[in-house]
């Protein structure tokens, strides 16, 4: 059975989803994603769900554009990567994937159910691998990240963003009030604390420190207080800014081994060993 006929449905194509998309379909696997039709995503330039706002967009040299679960294979055969609106369970009822990753990273299982496919993979805190789905992915920055289990779940949700360049929950821009926000910085360029990012409504979010900008929601999105808007680099490289993360990418290598290994999976990519049996 070749590759094509082993379709991996990801649900949410923010940063993380995005990472395991780019990861499965460098190993050959067909990728559909599914979005919100109004996602909030921080890390827009490396998010293939951007091309829901945008049309299409590339990442990493891999192109994705809105579609429907009609023009999706033929869009995967173009090589590129179908990102569906869907905030429910239509994609997968029409395409009937082999395998399901939620990667919304909710933090709680919104409505994944073990037999939503032959391999369901969740990443991140909110579910248990056995109970809703075969196997989770974590999520949290350190030893075990991208580590894939089998039985239990990721560790739970901190709230604490991981340190980066010994920067933590500052590095995470957050909304001061409900509100509209208007974007002021490009993401990508330097900036010093005490800079305007953007506002929310006429409140405005300040940078804490300098760094660049990694991350910002679009202008015109609706938000409410606390949410997260905006990600600031202190590493300041520019270039970081439009490449998969390292996290993104160990956790896009922890689904691919999931995939690889699970035998459901290995039986349909065998059809030579089966059918010597």
């Amino acid at each position: 059975m070749p590759l094509f006929d082993v379709l991996v449905l990801i649900r949410g194509a923010g940063d993380l989803g995005s990472g395991a998309a780019y990861r499965l379909v460098r190993a050959g696997f067909p990728v559909v994603m599914t979005e919100l039709a109004n996602p909030t995503l921080v890390r827009t330039t490396v998010s293939y769900g951007s091309c829901v706002l945008n049309r299409t967009v590339v990442v990493e040299g891999i192109e994705a554009q809105t579609a429907t679960p009609q023009t999706a294979h033929q869009m995967i055969e173009q090589g590129m990567i179908p990102v569906i609106i869907d905030p429910g369970r239509n994609s997968i009822e029409a395409l009937r994937p082999a395998v399901v990753v939620d990667a919304r990273v909710a933090k709680t299982n919104i409505d994944t159910a073990i037999h939503d496919a032959l391999l369901v993979v969740a990443l991140g805190p909110g579910f248990t691998a056995g109970v809703d789905c075969h196997a989770v992915v974590e999520t949290n920055r350190g030893h075990n990240l991208g580590r894939v289990m089998w039985e239990g779940s990721a560790e739970p949700d901190t709230g604490v963003p991981g340190s980066v360049d010994g920067k933590g929950s500052e590095r995470v821009l957050r909304a001061p009030c409900d509100g509209v926000i208007t974007q002021f910085v490009l993401i990508g360029e330097r900036v010093t604390a005490g800079t305007v990012l953007a506002n929310v409504g006429t409140t405005p979010v300040i940078a804490p420190f300098d760094g660049v900008l990694r991350g910002m929601l679009d202008s015109e999105q609706v938000v409410t207080a606390g949410m997260k808007i905006g990600d600031l680099d202190p590493r300041a490289k520019r270039e970081y800014c439009f490449s998969l993360s390292d996290k993104s990418l160990a956790i896009g290598g922890g689904v691919v081994e999931a995939v690889l290994s699970a035998p459901q999976i290995r039986t349909l990519l065998s059809p030579q060993k089966q059918a010597m049996r």
